[in-house]
């Protein structure tokens, strides 16, 4: 595996789901209905009638009290004084409260229509994929009833559905690479609106090594149908706790679901199984949500709320609740630009295994930099090669041990990933990493090529 992908290695197996529909599912519909959020009346009616002075007040005004009279005028003064003050302090409170209560009605309310607007609007830009394939080796599989049947030869035919997301007028839209999986014998998409297209191509999906599960497809003609793709955020400026909405093909039959949430983390690293435990990757840098994201959600967008895509949903946690994963989007805009340039998915390609570091992955390995991507030593992968031999990072010179901190001049964080600065640049590109070795800086041009197939 190690000469097939620029990946980090992994000593750790979480217990992560590609959230792909594939054969039957339960039809089952659970709904919530909220409780009506209602402002307290706090309408009052008072008396516009100003206060009259008697003339007898007047009069005992003139005359000297006795000081028995002056305690009992001056407690029932202090008294008034007490029960007014509390009063209007009551109603200063019962106002203000009132007042957050309208305020908090009207920022839910504000929310919802945005939600709803992009509902409607991203909506349009998501597509159902329902995939057909031919899997070999399936004769004891138990789940061969449900997918699709065997035959003599041991293969059977599956069927699966997920998300995509409509890049181009013309038709070209973007879905996970577990979506389509190799060996994909017919792809069909449904529009929001049930047009459904039979005649996709898959025009290339990363290898199954490489830790970018994506995959793009064409559709071969819209008889004189213009499409509405999608508007593509920026990833790098997300925070934890933005709100976010995701819009998917849930169970692979309710058609643009919409759930919302925020964004609970990002830089994370899983390794991800399929629903069957039938394979596995790598995934690094992605977006955590509590968003739901449902089996059949993968290859659809995650938006932030002005409706721009900031990240392709792809795992969910099992056993969970809420815990779900997107690529960013910025991972994903080399290879988007590369294919509506030249038709051809090309990922660029460096060939090392890394680390991306945490102040945890710098304590363990004694580094001396916080961020970047740190290539391990052999004997720390345990015993494979982390410089793949032949690849433009061993014909660079680059060596197991080193940090690479900078691609082009921009540093690698969280926020930017090794992978996502590689793949702002194109196979043949010729590209300046920035590397620590031995506690020295130093740069090293690395000319790119494209990544292995399979």
């Amino acid at each position: 595996m190690a000469d097939m992908s620029d990946d980090k290695p992994r000593d750790n197996d979480a217990d992560w789901t590609l959230p792909r529909s594939g054969g039957d599912q339960p039809d089952r519909q659970e709904r919530l209905k909220p409780m009506p959020l209602v402002a307290a009346d706090t309408s009052v009616s008072e008396s516009a009638t100003p206060m009259r002075v008697s003339s007898r007040s007047e009069r005992m005004a003139s005359f000297p009290m006795t000081k028995s009279l002056e305690r009992v005028f001056g407690g029932l003064v202090i008294l008034a004084l007490a029960f007014g003050g509390g009063w209007l302090g009551a109603a200063a409170h019962h106002d203000n409260g009132t007042t957050n209560i309208t305020q908090t009605k009207v920022q839910l309310e504000g929310q919802a229509a945005v939600v709803g607007q992009i509902a409607k609007s991203v909506g349009q830009s998501v597509v159902s994929v329902d995939v057909t394939s031919q899997a070999s080796g399936g004769g004891d599989n138990p789940f061969n009833d449900i997918f699709g049947y065997g035959g003599n030869s041991g293969s059977q035919t599956q069927e699966d559905a997920g998300t995509g997301m409509i890049l181009t007028k013309d038709g070209l839209i973007m879905t996970n690479r577990h979506v389509v999986p190799d060996g994909a014998t017919s792809v069909s998409v449904t529009l929001s609106d049930g047009t459904v297209y039979n005649n996709v191509k898959v025009v290339g999906r990363t290898a199954d090594t490489s830790s970018l599960d994506v995959a793009f497809l064409q559709i071969q003609n819209l008889n004189g149908k213009t499409l509405t793709p999608v508007k593509l955020g920026d990833s790098s400026k997300v925070n934890v706790g933005d709100p976010v909405v995701a819009i998917g093909n849930a169970l692979g039959q309710f058609q643009n679901t919409v759930t919302s949430g925020i964004i609970s983390g990002y830089g994370r690293s899983i390794q991800a199984s399929s629903s069957d435990g039938s394979s596995s990757e790598s995934l690094d840098g992605m977006l955590q949500t509590d968003a739901a994201i449902n089996e059949g959600n993968s290859g659809g967008p995650l938006t932030n709320l002005n409706g721009e895509v900031i990240g392709m949903n792809t795992a969910i946690a099992s056993g969970s609740q809420n815990i779900g994963f997107a690529i960013p989007i910025n991972d994903l805009a080399g290879l988007i630009q590369g294919v509506e340039k030249t038709g051809q998915l090309q990922q660029p390609y460096l060939g090392v295994l890394y680390v991306p570091i945490t102040s945890d992955i710098a304590s363990q390995y004694n580094l001396s930099v916080s961020q970047g991507a740190y290539i391990p030593t052999v004997a720390q992968n345990n015993g494979q090669a982390t410089v793949v031999s032949g690849s433009p990072a061993d014909k660079a010179g680059m060596q197991p041990g080193d940090i690479i901190t900078k691609v082009g001049g921009t540093a690698i964080d969280q926020s930017n990933s090794l992978l996502s600065l590689l793949d702002n640049h194109q196979a043949g590109d010729k590209v300046p990493l920035t590397i620590v070795r031995g506690g020295k800086t130093m740069t090293i041009n690395v000319t790119l090529s494209t990544a292995p197939s399979s």
